[in-house]
């Protein structure tokens, strides 16, 4: 049976995605004492849609916002992967977002409430998180966003 995170996702329109296999020597996640340690995901879906490229202008945090938000799908699909369940998720401690940026590009906390937002639209005030959020020259497959996650479980 689903639960209320299930449920909520559901409500959202948010389908996750099938989880895929690393691509390097990592694993996509580590639980340990509590915690929920997930690798950093990219606005890449896997087989589907997808926001590449480096930013250089506040017109383009748009786009960055939603590769964010494609970030935050893929990391509830990898704690759904691990976890078997969302409603385990007590709380959501901390994001760290990469944005691929030019560096006369500023706007990385703009972009990376795309993944914020939707951590506090599915979770509530579970949902709310502390955060970083640092421009980088480049990510990999040419992604624009980069989230990692720290999650605390029950």
């Amino acid at each position: 049976m689903a639960g209320e995170i299930e449920a909520r996702l559901r409500e959202l329109g948010i389908e996750l995605p099938v989880t895929p296999a690393p691509v390097a020597n990592y694993v996509p996640t580590v639980e340990s004492r509590g915690f929920l340690y997930i690798s950093g995901q990219i606005s890449i879906r896997p087989g589907g849609e997808k926001v590449l490229g480096r930013l250089s202008s506040p017109k383009d945090v748009e786009s960055g916002r939603k590769g964010a938000e494609i970030c935050a799908v893929n990391l509830l699909a990898q704690a759904k992967a691990a976890l078997g369940e969302l409603d385990r998720v007590a709380r959501v401690v901390k994001l760290t977002g990469f944005v691929n940026s030019a560096p006369e590009f500023a706007e990385q906390p703009k972009v990376i409430n795309g993944a914020s937002d939707l951590f506090v639209s599915v979770f509530g005030e579970r949902g709310k998180h502390a955060r970083s959020s640092i421009g980088v020259a480049a990510l990999p497959f040419n992604a624009t966003v980069e989230v990692e996650a720290i999650l605390e479980i029950a």
